[in-house]
Parts: C-alpha cells; sequence; structure tokens
C-alpha cells in the first residue's frame, strides 16, 4: 500500500523536486502531454537490431535513434538516444497508463453499481 503523506505535506515533494532543480543547474522547459507521448511511443516502430562491429549473434531491442529523433526531436542529433530522454519518455508513459488505469477502474465500478441497482430495482 502506498505511503500517504499527512495533509499538511502534501505539497512537500513539490517542493522537494523544485529545490532538486535550482540546486543541479537544471532549468524547467514546460509541461509534457503523458497521453501525447504514449501515443508517440505506441507508433514509434521497436525491432531487434546490433551494432555493426557486434557479433552477429549479439541483439539489441529498441527504436533506432532516427527514428527516435524524429518522434521526439529531444537530441541535437540522430545517432544517438540519451539514456536520460528514454528515461522520462518511459515514466512519462508510466504515468499516462496509470491515469488510464485509474479512469477505467473509477469506469467500472460506475458500471456495476449501476448494474447492481438495475438488477436490484427489477426484483
Amino acid at each position: 500500500m502506498p505511503r500517504r503523506l499527512p495533509a499538511a505535506d502534501r505539497d512537500a515533494p513539490a517542493r522537494l523536486r523544485a529545490a532538486a532543480r535550482e540546486s543541479s543547474g537544471v532549468a524547467p522547459v514546460g509541461p509534457v502531454n503523458g497521453h501525447a507521448v504514449l501515443e508517440t511511443v505506441a507508433a514509434l516502430p521497436i525491432s531487434t537490431w546490433r551494432y555493426l562491429w557486434e557479433p552477429e549473434s549479439v541483439r539489441h531491442l529498441g527504436p533506432m535513434a532516427q527514428d527516435w529523433h524524429v518522434a521526439f526531436g529531444l537530441n541535437q542529433d540522430d545517432t544517438t538516444i540519451p539514456v536520460v530522454d528514454s528515461l522520462g519518455v518511459a515514466l512519462v508513459c508510466i504515468q499516462a497508463l496509470h491515469r488510464r488505469v485509474e479512469e477505467l477502474t473509477a469506469e467500472v465500478e460506475r458500471l456495476r453499481e449501476a448494474a447492481s441497482a438495475n438488477t436490484s430495482g427489477a426484483a
């Protein structure tokens, strides 16, 4: 079960994030639409591949850097995928999926309650 913060401390995580940004030399640029990023990831070609210098038996799994660059434009070139960007994309997708699961869970609960009311009302 996730740990709940006392009501007085609910804004503590935001304060901690802001303090961390200020001390690390990172300048926030803007919010991200997680659902849009999720749709972009869903359309991103994923394949197995290997570097030319690796043995034929080696396989990696993921998008090509060129496709990543076209999809997100996060890197200055299209030859690498920075780990920090791939982690950020993965995390925002996890958040978007979590929100969607919460929405669907609430909808299922509403439908169950409606079905239960209809069943008990018909009896």
